[in-house]
């Protein structure tokens, strides 16, 4: 079966966020009334397998290998058929 994976990657509380701020400063310098800003990657994958329970674990561990730094970033998985 083909399925569809969502990956969002974003920095664990207390990591500073340096392209965020940068886009806070810039947007206030800008006159936006914003109060925060936080940057998230988010990957959609297409991939094979037997069944959503089999692309979450493949998903997972491309994550702990590739795309997430498990250090600084949490991530999360939502997997669909494609």
């Amino acid at each position: 079966m083909i399925f569809q994976a969502e990956v969002r990657i974003e920095l664990k509380p207390g990591v500073i966020d340096a392209e965020g701020e940068t886009i806070h400063k810039s947007l206030k310098l800008l006159s936006y009334p914003v109060v925060n800003v936080n940057t998230v990657k988010v990957y959609v994958i297409t991939l094979e397998a037997d069944s959503s329970e089999d692309a979450k674990k493949e998903i997972d561990g491309a994550c702990r290998r590739l795309l997430a730094n498990p250090v600084i970033q949490n991530y999360s998985i939502h997997i669909e058929n494609a």
